[in-house]
């Protein structure tokens, strides 16, 4: 089994997941070497929302503990890693996505595409296709909008994946459905990555926007999706907020050690 590739500085663990991927470069170059090697294994980003829903969810926290690496997706959990003195940089799903297709052509793996819809799904194979020289897309499948985990659709959606031969699958069905359904797949398929990826492919394709560049930079990307959407989005950022006092309480015994270690 690879290792991951980090700093020689301290982890952040955060509700009793550890964030073991410190960058995106990291995640990058990580996610290629257990790829190229034939591993199974699944890729969790870790933000706000997915605190809340760790907290209820027995499932979705199995899922998390199973992943291979697990990225920070959520600017209050970039600056807890800084505090904890284990600087990490925000990496989303949908910051992976384009430079892992980058690589997959450089090195010969095939990748699949789960989730959203059928012209979404052929929209973004073509454009990933013409975007990266070499890039094999070994198919895509849209499941329906109530999929499970562990339906009989799911079974379907699994056997299409090991069907393909693919190295890398991008799974787009939102949390923690997607999480649930990668920890799933590392047992049931031999030699393929699992990506939990949010709306990176919608992205790509141009069915949803994503926030403007100087947004995602400044940690403001959540504000700007949710006064893109109110109405669905406002709740789930108010749940968010509500966590971050106690979440800040239960990382305090990290802070404090590292600044013993600090001034020791």
């Amino acid at each position: 089994m690879p290792e991951v590739q980090t700093n020689t500085t301290p982890e952040l663990n955060v509700d009793g997941i550890t964030i073991n991927v410190p960058s995106l470069s990291s995640a990058v170059s990580s996610i290629v070497s257990a790829a190229r090697q034939g591993d199974s294994f699944s890729v969790c980003t870790l933000n706000l929302d997915h605190v809340v829903q760790l907290q209820h969810r027995q499932d979705f926290r199995s899922a998390y503990r199973r992943a291979r690496f697990v990225t920070a997706d959520g600017f209050p959990i970039v600056i807890l890693s800084h505090l904890v003195g284990a600087p990490i940089e925000r990496t989303t799903g949908a910051d992976l996505v384009e430079p892992l297709c980058e690589e997959a052509g450089k090195n010969g793996l095939s990748i699949f595409l789960l989730g959203s819809n059928d012209a979404t799904l052929a929209t973004t194979a073509r454009r990933l296709a013409e975007r990266f020289h070499g890039l094999k897309i070994a198919g895509y499948f849209a499941p329906g909008p109530k999929f499970d985990p562990y339906s009989e659709e799911a079974d379907l959606a699994i056997e299409r994946i090991r069907a393909s031969g693919a190295n890398l699958c991008f799974v787009a069905l939102g949390a923690p459905r997607q999480e649930v359904f990668a920890e799933r797949c590392v047992d049931e398929l031999d030699g393929t990555g699992m990506l939990c990826i949010g709306a990176a492919l919608d992205f790509i394709a141009g069915t949803q926007t994503r926030a403007p560049t100087i947004t995602q930079k400044v940690g403001l990307e959540w504000a700007w999706r949710m006064l893109s959407n109110p109405r669905r989005l406002g709740p789930r950022y108010i749940s968010c907020m509500a966590v971050v006092p106690g979440l800040l309480a239960r990382t305090l015994p990290q802070i404090v050690n590292a600044r013993v270690r600090k001034a020791a």
